[in-house]
């Protein structure tokens, strides 16, 4: 619950330039928020706003232009390149509007490939890992299935599996459910909820107002800066 949890995430006046043809865009303006352990988070904001940007900045794929980002306390502007992509890789989970699946590859190869890459795993460990996050997600019918077969949902699913392949302290969605009709928007919100109230800290980046019934705190995100926080009781399980 937000106010009650350990602090994860810290980031103290940070802005974010960068730069957009020959104009240079100032995409964060002082941005102070904190994010703690096993709350879920959306943030909200009109196109343009800054709220991707910041959630790059929160998994650490990029650096602030300046101002701090802790995690875990530890400030990550003193990490080297490989510390920032080993801490990604083992504390950071992502979940993207496209999936970003690799077609070629069945469900389970792609669930289990975080842990090839990040973790000296034995193949029968990681395969066991995987195929328990693939039936935590109700698709254990389909391991052998090439990812591109999958309908969107499926996709979307397999892609949260892979974001807990290496059991991340925080999953970071960006519009999961923005290529999604209303049914499989809704299922995968409610693993989102299942993953919350187990323990997992989320944040979300939506323009989709009926994620937010399912979040205990809205932040609200406008040119560059947070504009408006909500604290909310997420909707009782139907």
């Amino acid at each position: 619950m937000v106010g009650e949890g350990r602090e994860l995430i810290r980031f103290e006046a940070v802005h974010k330039f960068y730069n957009s043809g020959n104009a240079r865009v100032h995409a964060l303006r002082g941005i102070d928020l904190v994010v703690e352990e096993g709350e879920m988070t959306a943030i909200m904001g009109p196109s343009g706003s800054g709220k991707s940007t910041l959630l790059h900045l929160m998994g650490l794929l990029d650096r602030p232009s300046s101002g701090k980002i802790y995690f875990r306390g530890r400030d990550v502007s003193t990490l080297s390149d490989d510390e920032l992509s080993r801490l990604r890789g083992s504390e950071i989970g992502f979940v993207f509007q496209t999936y970003n699946l690799i077609p070629r590859l069945t469900v389970l190869e792609n669930v289990m490939l975080p842990m090839t890459l990040v973790k000296k795993i034995p193949e029968h460990e990681r395969r066991e890992r995987a195929l328990k996050l693939l039936e935590q997600v109700g698709l254990s019918h389909r391991v052998h299935q090439k990812a591109v077969l999958l309908s969107g949902g499926e996709q979307q699913r397999v892609a949260i599996a892979r974001a807990l392949a290496n059991d991340p302290s925080v999953i970071l969605a960006d519009e999961p459910t923005g290529n999604l009709d209303s049914a499989a928007g809704k299922q995968i919100m409610e693993i989102f909820r299942e993953l919350n109230e187990a323990g997992r800290t989320i944040v979300i980046v939506t323009h989709n107002v009926e994620v937010t019934d399912y979040v205990e705190r809205v932040l609200r995100i406008r040119d560059g800066r947070i504009v408006g926080e909500e604290l909310k009781r997420p909707k009782a399980v139907t």
